[in-house]
């Protein structure tokens, strides 16, 4: 297995199969620890982290030392370029032609996808604004295969703050492709976004049920503890190829009761991207301690943290066998020093021959144009950087028409759709909208946008 010159910007990006090559790698690596290897001699690894980081920048440093290799790199922001207005893209061209391989972190949703489109060498994605942290998956992974031998089958809980806490969007997507039960345990406001969740069920096909009313487990109750802290069940996601026992049973708590949880991954509360609106809500955020370690459903889970932790784990639980999370962040040079000699072309791994799940079931039509719709999420770089990024969609739904920014994977449902080649625009609920091919489509935001675009309504709409 092969991985030389690609990237790494989401955890989609590679396979079951070469995740569990990377893997595998790792665990030689990690055999080798206090040794210096000499595989990338002569290698020079950019590290440019844009928002605070130790764990990820240094374990990254380590791996490339480990390996024999050199490290360059940025911390700040105001001490790079960036601060005068410099482009990601003519960033990367110019770092792309000192390194050999490039790792960013960046408050930008997609900003690494764009460093990886420009830059010419591979590039590695630590973090994305809230949106992904493949690395952290794949160290994730790693501590639950070693410490339970396999992810298919097992149930994961995902806790805490899933709408900013950018590790639980990617571990989600891999859990599903091996084959985990998923269950999402949030602080309120604070549980998953629907990207994610439709992800889940239209692109991998599994489960999704959702409890109604007051459908509380007893996990979430005790997450909650006592005063004004609290946990919502927001969801449980059954992948395919897993009994749906479970997901007959009619009450969510019931179903969270009765298998119990293998694995428990907590997440902090993602203060730096909130606004000043949501101060409150460390008041009312989940915890982790004895008490909670105690419940029968959570007699035999890890507890894993991609830290830094606050107030959500205990220090209390640091010595319960069960704690994974400072284990967690050790294998991160020996996941990370693989994935390096992997995307340097300086290692091959072996790959199962069989594929543990298929991967994305469906493979959505991609929607690219300058014309019309643009992302709207106020932190994805292709509304910073408007100036040389188009949008660039995934057409993810028909009802309603739905578009998933490739660079963020935020969502919105435009109002209407022009036809390129007539110049004509309908409505999107309209009949004759949906039998125009998307690559002889422009999406609009409203008329207005439409017209000035150069298209006319249709005559039906003129009429009325």
């Amino acid at each position: 297995m092969s991985l030389a010159g690609r990237s790494l910007v989401s955890i989609n990006d590679v396979s079951n199969g070469e995740v569990e090559g990377i893997l595998s790698l790792a665990n030689k690596m990690r055999d080798s620890k206090g040794s210096k290897l000499d595989l990338c001699q002569g290698k020079i690894l950019a590290s440019l982290f844009f928002e605070p980081s130790t764990r990820t920048r240094l374990s990254f440093e380590a791996a490339m030392q480990r390996l024999g290799g050199s490290v360059i790199g940025a911390v700040d922001t105001k001490t790079t370029s960036l601060s005068k207005g410099e482009s990601i893209a003519d960033m990367a061209r110019v770092v792309g032609k000192y390194a050999d391989i490039i790792v960013i972190r960046h408050p930008w949703e997609g900003a690494a996808r764009v460093a990886a489109e420009y830059a010419g060498v591979p590039v590695i994605n630590a973090g994305d604004g809230s949106h992904e942290h493949p690395t952290q998956t794949l160290c994730d992974i790693y501590t639950i295969k070693k410490a339970r031998g396999k992810i298919k089958g097992l149930t994961i809980a995902l806790c805490g703050d899933l709408k900013y806490g950018r590790t639980t969007h990617s571990l989600a997507y891999m859990l599903a492709r091996f084959g985990a039960t998923i269950v999402f345990y949030s602080s309120p406001g604070l549980g998953p976004p629907e990207y994610v969740l439709r992800k889940l069920t239209t692109e991998y096909n599994g489960v999704l049920r959702r409890p109604t009313g007051r459908n509380l487990s007893s996990v979430a109750l005790a997450l909650g503890g006592s005063g004004k802290a609290s946990a919502t069940l927001d969801a449980i996601y059954v992948t395919p190829g897993t009994s749906h026992d479970l997901a007959l049973i009619p009450d969510l708590r019931a179903e969270v009761d009765l298998k119990g949880v293998d694995a428990l991954y907590m997440t902090r509360l993602q203060q730096e991207r909130f606004s000043d609106a949501q101060g409150d809500t460390r008041k009312a955020y989940p915890v982790v301690d004895k008490g909670v370690l105690k419940r029968k459903e959570l007699k035999r889970a890890l507890v894993l943290h991609p830290l830094p932790r606050l107030d959500e784990i205990a220090c209390e639980i640091d010595a319960d066998p069960r704690s994974m999370y400072f284990e967690q962040a050790a294998h991160g040079v020996a996941v990370r020093m693989a994935l390096i000699a992997l995307l340097l072309g300086m290692q091959q791994a072996e790959a199962p021959a069989e594929r543990t799940l298929p991967e994305v079931v469906t493979q959505p039509e991609i929607y690219r144009s300058d014309l019309g719709s643009r992302c709207e999420n106020p932190a994805c770089v292709s509304v910073h950087e408007a100036r040389y990024i188009a949008p660039e969609f995934v057409v993810c739904g028909n009802k309603p028409l739905t578009l998933r920014c490739v660079y963020c994977d935020y969502e919105k449902q435009p109002n209407y759709v022009g036809n390129l080649k007539s110049r004509i625009y309908y409505a999107c609920q309209d009949i004759r909208a949906g039998q125009i091919k998307v690559s002889n489509s422009v999406f609009f935001d409203s008329e207005e946008k439409a017209q000035e675009r150069g298209f006319r309504p249709s005559a039906k709409a003129q009429q009325r």
